[in-house]
């Protein structure tokens, strides 16, 4: 396998007050919308309109990412404990729509009648 070298970042690449660009405030969007879809527990109380760094940018960013891995992982476990069990689900048979018993039936096809 080759390897690529890649060269270490500078280290005003990193700056938190630097405003947000438009990639981030779409990233921003996408989030929100996945996090309208948690349930209230797991939503943070974070306002997207207000983020106007990259710094809260990645703060947003960060819990959302974790709320969304935390709901995934409490489902998980609740699946996990419902299925320990064995669930055996049984139902009766429903009645014929005309009131007579599939035998009766029979019986009187045997005989050369209709049903």
């Amino acid at each position: 396998m080759t390897v690529i070298a890649v060269p270490r970042p500078k280290q005003s690449a990193m700056n938190p007050a630097r405003p947000v660009n438009a990639l981030l405030q779409t990233q921003i969007q996408h989030l929100q919308q996945a996090e309208r879809r948690l349930p209230l527990r797991y939503r943070s109380e974070i306002y997207t309109h207000a983020i106007q760094a990259e710094g809260e940018a990645a703060e947003y960013i960060k819990e959302i990412t974790e709320a969304i891995h935390r709901a995934h992982s409490d489902a998980a476990a609740k699946r996990a404990k419902r299925k320990k069990g064995l669930r055996i689900v049984a139902a009766a048979a429903r009645p014929s729509k005309t009131g007579r018993s599939k035998a009766k039936v029979k019986k009187n096809l045997k005989r050369g009648q209709r049903k």
